[in-house]
């Protein structure tokens, strides 16, 4: 009896090890599985536009050129007329002297605010969106031809020269172009624009845009219609910055992303709305830093696109004579007039026209 019951007993092990080997191997594969899981690739991010093509750069750069443009328009005036030596002697603050940063910059926001109330008060709420008209006829096609040039810069650069890498060059390279195609394009647009904003409602030289048009052709010429060209080149250097400072914040954005991702952290409806708010909020930084950098080409280009004076001849003749006139007669402060409400306007300008961008940029692709 010893002999079957050892046979039994070594029968039995044997059905066990037969029935665990299923268990065994399901174990190994859900092992097998879980090791595989952060290689499993991430999914592809929308910020991701190296596929975009560049007709939807285009009508996407134009129509979030255009909400920003219309939404922040009251800033554009006034900042325009802060600019001008016309209004300087009537906008002109009284108490600058002996001012630290943040109490000279809480005035400032408090006189903007407080033109923008006079100019409602005395003109009429026209006037906060004078100059809207063709404002938009130029930042349409400008923010167009700016989101288009530089998107297809980008993508021929880096496939031709830079071997598929993104480096700061590329964005600096791309960003060049586009400023130096755009300014070539829209100049004519924006000396109608400043010439309008400048247009005093009590002495109004001009009925309408095509009415400026006509008598700048007439008594200046079409080289007329380029006045300030040379600053909007200078003023490229801007817009260049703007687009390195603003690649550099979204690759940040974006690395940070894909970390979370390869971490295994499920993407929500809530993270792809924090990182289209931190890419637009990138582009208003990096638009407040480009400014602050630049803005003295903005006060010369809009001297530079000036109506002549009562004799018929220009006082602003040219970008270098525009500097060293300002800094003799006005100071070198004078070089950063209307710097106030023009922050106030290009930063959630840009906060909204890239926002914006980057929505239609999702619809149409």
């Amino acid at each position: 009896m010893a002999n079957p019951s050892r046979m039994e007993k070594i029968e039995r092990i044997a059905e066990d090890v037969n029935d665990s080997i299923t268990f065994l191997s399901s174990d190994e594969k859900a092992s097998s599985f879980r090791n595989a899981e952060p290689k499993i690739e991430a999914p592809k991010l929308s910020i991701d536009r190296q596929e975009v093509k560049p007709w939807v750069n285009f009508v996407a750069g134009g129509l979030g050129g255009m909400a920003g443009a219309v939404f922040t328009c009251p800033f554009d005036v006034v900042k325009t007329r802060l600019q001008s030596s016309v209004y300087q002697d009537l906008y002109r603050s009284t108490n600058s002297k002996g001012a630290n940063v943040i109490s000279s910059a809480a005035r400032h926001i408090s006189e903007t605010c407080s033109i923008i109330g006079s100019v409602y008060r005395v003109e009429g709420i026209r006037a906060l969106f004078k100059g809207l008209g063709p404002n938009l006829v130029g930042v349409i096609p400008a923010r167009s031809i700016n989101f288009f040039t530089y998107g297809y810069s980008k993508d021929v650069l880096r496939k031709h020269v830079f071997d598929g890498e993104e480096t700061s060059l590329l964005h600096l390279l791309a960003g060049l172009n586009a400023g130096f195609v755009t300014s070539t394009a829209t100049n004519p647009i924006w000396l109608v624009k400043t010439r309008l904003q400048l247009d005093k409602s009590s002495t109004k030289q001009y009925k309408n845009s095509w009415d400026c048009i006509s008598k700048i052709l007439k008594v200046e010429g079409v080289s007329g219609l380029y006045k300030g060209l040379s600053a909007s080149y200078l003023g490229s250097i801007e817009s260049t910055l703007q687009w390195i400072l603003y690649e550099q914040m979204k690759s940040f954005i974006k690395q940070r992303s894909l970390s979370r991702a390869k971490e295994g952290q499920e993407r929500t409806s809530i993270d792809e709305l924090y990182e289209w708010a931190a890419r637009s909020g990138a582009a208003g930084a990096a638009k407040f830093m480009a400014s602050l950098i630049t803005y003295p080409h903005e006060v010369v280009r809009t001297r530079l696109r000036q109506a002549p004076m009562e004799n018929g001849r220009p006082k602003y003749t040219g970008l270098l004579q525009s500097f060293k006139l300002i800094i003799k007669e006005e100071g070198l402060a004078s070089m950063y007039g209307g710097l106030t409400p023009h922050m106030m306007r290009t930063v959630p300008n840009s906060i909204i026209m890239f926002g914006t961008w980057e929505l239609f940029i999702s619809i149409l692709s």
